[in-house]
């Protein structure tokens, strides 16, 4: 297992975009639309994602801002199988707040546990496995 990305909302892309690849120097490494729910996801890293854990930024066309702490996101760690990594979590007594299933609005098949602090870690393929 490795941690693959780190999320935060944003609440506008293009001005966050222009911050972590012209200021702070990372590289845009993939963006996607998802009309149907209404959000925008954007990972940006200083080296590939096979590579090193990136940072995802997501905007949510219907919210300008956030609080900081409503910003924060959630810790991915990539897994062989989404719907395995859920049982065994179960099994050992975690906490699933969200089974395996395909996120809303796409295909990608996710699941979400919560530490004992009440922290989210999304659950899901590593893309580095799968190539």
């Amino acid at each position: 297992m490795r941690i693959l990305h780190t999320m935060i909302r944003v609440g506008d892309l293009e001005k966050s975009l222009h911050f972590y690849t012209d200021i702070l120097g990372m590289t845009l490494l993939r963006r996607h639309d998802y009309p149907d729910g209404q959000f925008s996801l954007a990972y940006l890293g200083y080296a590939p994602e096979e590579e090193t854990a990136v940072l995802e930024l997501t905007h949510n066309w219907d919210t300008e801002s956030y609080d900081l702490g409503e910003g924060y996101g959630h810790i991915a760690i990539g897994v062989d199988d989404v719907y395995k990594a859920c049982d065994k979590i179960r099994a050992n007594g975690g906490n699933i707040i969200r089974d395996a299933g395909p996120m809303k609005g796409g295909t990608t098949v996710i699941a979400f546990v919560e530490d004992p602090d009440g922290y989210k870690i999304e659950l899901l393929v590593d893309c580095a496995l799968t190539n």
